[in-house]
């Protein structure tokens, strides 16, 4: 009895494909705009962000 072809793609994990598609030229622009947001909200949330008031 010959051997069975595999046929079609294999299963990638969460991780493998969550990567993928993160680093993915198409996604580019939408996980810069993301990753750019949540430092502006990081930074905005801390303490450095009463460096960006006026001296009185």
């Amino acid at each position: 009895m010959p051997p069975k072809r595999v046929t079609g793609r294999s299963n990638k994990g969460f991780l493998s494909s969550t990567y993928e598609a993160l680093t993915s030229p198409e996604n580019a622009s939408v996980v810069r705009s993301v990753t750019i947001f949540g430092v502006a909200v990081a930074f905005l949330a801390s303490p450095w962000s009463e460096y960006l008031l006026p001296p009185v």
